[in-house]
């Protein structure tokens, strides 16, 4: 059966990835599948999905504006041209399935698709779910949760399947692979939204460090527009500590097992990966991120054992390099930091999500045939 499934997300990286890794799942499980992914113009999927092989619409579509409602015009004024659109990729596709990664450029298609009577799923990746999810729950289909903490957040329907799978991670075979030191790597990494407040903080905790374990290499991501500075001022720093910094390295989700230790926020995909990989770590939650989900996240992954958390408000740089050297120091607590990750990982969640889907199209295709 060729099944016909529109995925919905974008916005940032962190709604964006998970659709594209369960597009690629849904391809493995059914060859034959037609996907249609849905984003916002002015999200990051508009930079990243015309290089690649799915067919896609971009959609005028805007962020719900919590903290500056006057803002929010802008919802009202675009609301005819993402309607307008929603239509056309419908008719189009005229899909049996309709699934949310969440994010404000995945409710929209979500919620048509319940109004139209179509099949719907969301795949929510946070501790703490979204809007979205907590919107939409109680209409859908099927919800897949990220977290198992996540169930208690949501009010699901009373024909709503709730599955926790974990999140959909890439972890195929490694195209491009880095070039790692020798010995332990401690991997240092902010992420796209925070990656130079926690450059600064280990900056200027750099001249502290107290004495670094001689068989452990830094590799410091500070990211392509940091990548000068935080390289310089390395250099530039009298430190024992060995440290090679890089703009980014490519397919890391993949190549984590060679780690043994992060430093780095707790995106939720951030953190699957860690856990499908089993590496422990030192979190600092993104005080910004919306609804306030890295914190939950953070303390999700605290409660199994697999990290520890550091508030970007209270910590200095130099407490975060004492808790590398602190964990590097204690063998038997980094190892069961490493199990604990490893038991929370799910690194066959996009795989079984997208058997989930695939499974739900078929009775949505055998309903509507009958």
């Amino acid at each position: 059966m060729a099944y016909r499934i529109l995925l919905s997300g974008g916005g940032t990286g962190g709604h964006l990835v998970p659709a594209l890794n369960l597009a690629a799942a849904l391809r493995r499980a059914a060859p034959e599948v037609q996907v249609m992914l849905v984003g916002a113009r002015r999200g990051i999927e508009s930079q990243i999905l015309p290089d690649l092989d799915w067919p896609y619409r971009l959609l005028p579509l805007e962020p719900l504006y919590r903290s500056r409602p006057w803002r929010n015009w802008r919802l009202l004024a675009s609301a005819p041209s993402v309607l307008g659109g929603l239509s056309r990729a419908f008719s189009d596709l005229d899909p049996q399935l309709v699934v949310g990664t969440g994010g404000y450029a995945s409710g929209p298609a979500v919620a048509w698709g319940v109004a139209r009577g179509v099949a719907t799923a969301i795949q929510e990746q946070n501790a703490m779910p979204g809007l979205v999810t907590r919107a939409l729950a109680p209409r859908v289909d099927q919800v897949h949760l990220g977290y198992p903490e996540a169930r208690a957040r949501i009010r699901a329907g009373r024909s709503t399947e709730v599955f926790e799978l974990g999140n959909p991670v890439a972890l195929g075979p490694v195209t491009r692979p880095f070039d790692w030191p020798e010995g332990r790597t401690v991997l240092v990494f902010g992420g796209s939204q925070g990656a130079r407040k926690l450059n600064e903080l280990l900056l200027a905790g750099l001249p502290q460090v107290p004495a670094w374990p001689a068989d452990a290499t830094v590799v410091w991501v500070a990211g392509p527009a940091n990548f000068d500075e935080v390289a310089a001022r390395v250099g530039d720093t009298d430190s024992s500590t060995e440290i090679r910094v890089v703009p980014f390295i490519p397919e890391l989700g993949g190549q984590l097992g060679r780690v043994s230790l992060a430093v780095c926020r707790s995106g939720a995909m951030t953190c699957a990966e860690l856990t499908a990989a089993g590496v422990p770590a030192i979190l600092v939650p993104l005080p910004t991120a919306a609804g306030d989900h890295q914190r939950f996240n953070a303390r999700a992954m605290v409660s199994a054992g697999a990290a520890m958390m550091r508030e970007e408000d209270s910590v200095s740089g130099r407490d975060l390099w004492t808790d590398m050297v602190s964990l590097l120091g204690d063998a038997g607590g980094l190892a069961h930091m490493a199990d604990a990750s490893r038991q929370r990982g799910r690194p066959d969640a996009a795989d079984r999500i997208a058997a989930e889907l695939i499974d739900l199209a078929g009775r949505s295709e055998g309903a509507s045939d009958g």
